[in-house]
């Protein structure tokens, strides 16, 4: 579970430096864009990928990661935009749905009862969790709307399935599969960074790269122990899936609290009492 753990702290630091970019004027495709540049050149310099020695790689998997990790900020920004944060909340959580499904289909998880006790006690921590009481301005009549969030549902979901897939693969090694797919992702954020620049106007500057600099670091661990902890449970995704998803929601509300100064209802402290009691419950099942 030590995997899971660093890779919910780095997630949520990743959550905490989207959530400032807009306090220091940050240009976030910029920003998206260098960030994972970074990650590419710490996965080449502190891992040292053997890309010769990858054979008969999954290129499917390495394009729908590389097309898609990009591109669900820019889904998610639309969501928020578009149908607002509870919403767009919402679907991204659910989105684990699809992550169970595919561990009992695709990966052959057995579930414990405990574990589905776990896994139950985790959605409604889930539930309690969501920021509920937030207002935000929501586009009335959007016919895009409902796209926006299934954007969301499913490009949450599929990413996670198909880390999975990368983490099991063994005709790569995974550092060399991470190094392809942080190249990819850099090589299609570079063209949305580019559009800007050259059709909206968009300035390049430094500070965007710094930025960038700082995001990359803690996306590159994120996604490192999130396949580490796939390496290490191989059994046991659902475990991997749940219990990241409550982590990153519970750890951020904490945040949120300690941080930001957000004031915690009634609701979300039985749900960060539920979070643990489900993390709990899911590691206890999966020894």
């Amino acid at each position: 579970m030590l995997y899971i753990f660093l890779s919910v702290c780095c997630s949520v630091l990743v959550s905490i430096l989207l959530k400032m970019a807009k306090r220091y004027q940050i240009n976030v495709v910029q920003a998206i864009t260098w960030n994972y540049a970074i990650a590419a050149g710490l996965t080449w310099v502190f891992l040292k990928p053997q890309i010769k020695s990858v054979t008969q790689a999954p290129v499917n998997i390495y394009l729908l990661l590389g097309l898609l990790l990009p591109a669900i900020f820019y889904i998610m920004a639309s969501a928020v935009r578009s149908a607002g944060i509870v919403r767009t909340d919402v679907a991204q959580r659910l989105s684990l749905l699809l992550s169970l499904t595919a561990a009992v289909f695709l990966f052959n998880d057995h579930f414990t009862s405990l574990k589905i006790v776990g896994i139950a006690v985790g959605f409604v921590a889930i539930f309690c969790l969501i920021p509920w009481q937030k207002k935000h301005v929501v586009t009335q009549g959007n016919r895009n709307t409902w796209m926006y969030l299934l954007g969301v549902f499913l490009g949450f979901g599929t990413i996670d399935i198909l880390f999975k897939q990368m983490a099991l693969n063994k005709t790569a090694p995974y550092t060399a599969s991470l190094f392809i797919v942080y190249l990819i992702a850099f090589g299609v954020s570079l063209l949305g960074s580019a559009y800007q620049i050259q059709f909206k106007k968009k300035r390049f500057m430094f500070r965007h790269i710094f930025f960038g600099f700082i995001l990359g670091l803690f996306n590159f661990g994120n996604i490192l122990f999130y396949l580490k902890a796939h390496t290490a449970l191989a059994g046991n995704p659902s475990t991997v899936f749940t219990a990241m998803n409550i982590g990153v929601i519970s750890v951020g509300t904490l945040v949120g609290l300690i941080v930001f100064k957000e004031k915690l209802g009634v609701l979300h402290k039985v749900g960060i009492v539920l979070a643990v009691i489900a993390i709990a419950l899911i590691a206890y099942a999966s020894k």
